[in-house]
C-alpha cells in the first residue's frame, strides 16, 4: 500500500470512540508521546502554536473526575439534577486511560478563529495518530469545562475548548 492509500484508510477509519468501549489497558508511553508529538505538525499562522494541553492520568484523572462531578452538582438546580449524568461524568473520565484538556491560547497576533482552527487541526492530528495506533478517542466539549479555569490555570487570553478522552481498544 502506498502512502496515499494508507492515509486515506486512516482518515476513513477515524471515529469518535467513547470510554465505554475502551480496554482496561494503559496506552504505552511511546504511543502517547507519538500522539502528543503529532500536535506539533498542525498548521498555525505566524507559528503561534496556540494549543495548550494538560494530561490527566492516574490520580490526577481521578481528581478531574471528582471536580467535574462537583461542578455539575453545583451548577444544576435540584429539580434538573440527574444522578445518572453525575455518575456518567465520573465513569467516562475514570474509564479513559488518558484525558487531555484542550485549551486555546489567543496570541493577539492573528484572528481568534485562526487560533481555534489551529487547535482543531492539532486535535485532528491526535485523532489520526490515535486511529493509526488502535487507540480510541473523542473530543468532548461540555459546558462544564468553562468552570475549570482555576484548576487548569487558564489565563485571561485562554479558553478551554473541551476534553480529549483516550483509551486502548480490544
Amino acid at each position: 500500500m502506498n502512502k496515499a492509500e494508507v492515509l486515506k484508510e486512516i482518515i476513513e477509519q477515524r471515529r469518535s470512540i467513547f470510554p465505554k468501549d475502551y480496554a482496561e489497558t494503559e496506552i504505552s508511553q511511546e504511543i502517547l508521546d507519538e500522539i502528543l508529538n503529532s500536535v506539533t505538525f498542525a498548521p498555525n499562522h505566524k507559528r503561534t502554536k496556540p494549543w495548550r494541553f494538560k494530561i490527566f492520568k492516574g490520580e490526577g484523572k481521578a481528581k478531574l473526575a471528582f471536580e467535574m462531578q462537583e461542578i455539575y452538582k453545583s451548577t444544576q438546580a435540584p429539580q434538573v439534577f440527574l444522578e445518572k449524568k453525575y455518575q456518567d461524568i465520573g465513569f467516562k473520565i475514570n474509564k479513559a486511560d488518558v484525558v487531555i484538556s484542550i485549551v486555546v491560547n489567543y496570541s493577539g497576533m492573528v484572528p481568534e478563529w485562526e487560533e481555534i482552527a489551529a487547535v482543531s487541526m492539532a486535535v485532528q492530528n491526535m485523532y489520526l495518530t490515535c486511529t493509526a495506533n488502535g487507540v480510541g478517542c473523542y473530543w468532548s466539549s461540555p459546558k462544564l469545562v468553562d468552570h475549570l479555569k482555576d484548576s487548569l490555570t487558564i489565563e485571561e487570553n485562554q479558553k478551554c475548548l473541551g476534553l480529549f478522552y483516550m483509551g486502548n481498544l480490544d
